[in-house]
């Protein structure tokens, strides 16, 4: 990853990363011509806005030895992971509308930042 400003790193395919408060971990968007989902951005690093709203849905870190039991098992099916994706329990979301270097974070977010906007932060490690 190449680093372009103390919040957002580039990423291979024309990705930009920057880290998410929320999930306590990166979240990337693929912009420019290419294959695949595309975000519009404004170009500035500093104070990226990307659009439409950032939408990133992953298996819950929380999942109990039971809940992990019963993941393994839906995981096994005939839907694999889409099936276990589009089942709620299982489920961790990060909605987001990043705008000039900030977050929005949705309410239907599956962190403590739902409902609140703050700033990107630096990534770790960046001492910023």
């Amino acid at each position: 990853m190449g680093l372009l400003s103390k919040t957002l790193r580039s990423v291979e395919g024309g990705g930009l990363a920057f880290w998410c408060p929320g999930c306590n971990g990166a979240h990337q968007v693929h912009v420019g011509d290419g294959p695949g989902p595309r975000w519009g951005y404004n170009g500035a690093p500093e104070k990226p806005t990307f659009t439409p709203s950032v939408l990133v849905r992953t298996i819950r870190p929380d999942l109990t030895d039971a809940e992990w039991a019963e993941y393994d098992q839906v995981a096994e099916g005939p839907g694999g992971t889409e099936r276990v994706l589009s089942d709620p329990r299982f489920q961790w979301v990060c909605h987001s509308f990043v705008t000039d270097g900030r977050i929005q974070f949705l309410g239907d977010c599956s962190h403590h930042l739902a409902g609140q906007t703050v700033d990107l932060p630096a990534w770790p490690g960046q001492g910023v």
